[in-house]
């Protein structure tokens, strides 16, 4: 049944419309410091993360966000910065992988293919390590095993360059939604519009000359030439008897 909502979830995060503020490729461009701490200090970065993608609410965490089987079950609310603390030591990768999938599931935010790919090539490289390894020590070659040994150490620095670059990411987005990039175009308040004031009964007097010094800007403005025509009002008005 888990398995299965796990899975749901999965597919569900393929139609998600939104993408991410900064692809994998750029991170290091956007926030070099906060990489080079992700890299050096992973744990430390992930547990940062996970508390900061809960708004500081501790009250809310739940082991690996409530994505593995073992979630609500490690006695999470009684101590739940000391879970975190042996969540992001642990399962380093599941801590960040969880933290990933609550932001997306939170801002319902797809991974591009580009990304996908960088992480999928991590994977494979760590699978394709293990299984030299175990080759390696099967067959007891010297010569395989020490091929097996730098196919390990490729694979670790490509997994976390990648974990590194993937909290970064993370960082980026929860800068993006604290709004540290300032106000997003289309959430931008308006411009002041000139309304009429209560002290300013009437519009101003478009067209006409300006006043002279001393004489009160008032209502009605100066006529024109011409105005009122002549012979108005015609003779014989009012009619007689016509009440005043």
């Amino acid at each position: 049944m888990a398995l299965q909502q796990s899975m749901d979830k999965m597919q569900l995060r393929q139609n998600y419309r939104n993408i991410w503020h900064t692809d994998l490729m750029r991170t290091i461009q956007v926030d070099p410091p906060y990489c080079c701490f992700a890299f050096w200090c992973g744990p430390c970065a992930s547990y940062l993360l996970r508390k900061r993608a809960l708004y500081n609410d501790m009250s809310k965490y739940v082991c690996c966000a409530g994505y593995m089987p073992c979630s609500g079950r490690c006695g999470e609310s009684k101590c739940p910065e000391f879970c975190l603390a042996t969540e992001v030591f642990l399962c380093f990768g599941n801590s960040v992988a969880s933290t990933r999938f609550l932001l997306q599931d939170e801002f319902n935010i797809q991974t591009t293919q580009c990304d996908n790919c960088i992480i999928g090539f991590m994977f494979c490289l760590s699978q394709l390590a293990c299984i030299f390894s175990i080759v390696a020590m099967i067959v007891g070659s010297e010569e395989l095993s020490e091929a097996s040994q730098l196919l390990t150490c490729l694979s670790d620095m490509v997994y976390f360059t990648v974990c590194a670059c993937m909290q970064t990411q993370h960082k980026v987005e929860m800068d993006k939604r604290d709004g540290k990039f300032g106000p997003q175009f289309a959430m931008a308040v308006p411009p002041v519009q000139q309304m009429s004031r209560l002290d300013q009964p009437y519009p101003p007097t478009v067209g006409y000359p300006p006043p002279a010094y001393g004489q009160p800007v008032g209502y009605p403005p100066p006529q024109p030439q011409g105005y009122p025509p002549a012979g108005y009002p015609p003779a014989g008005y009012p009619p007689a008897g016509y009440p005043k």
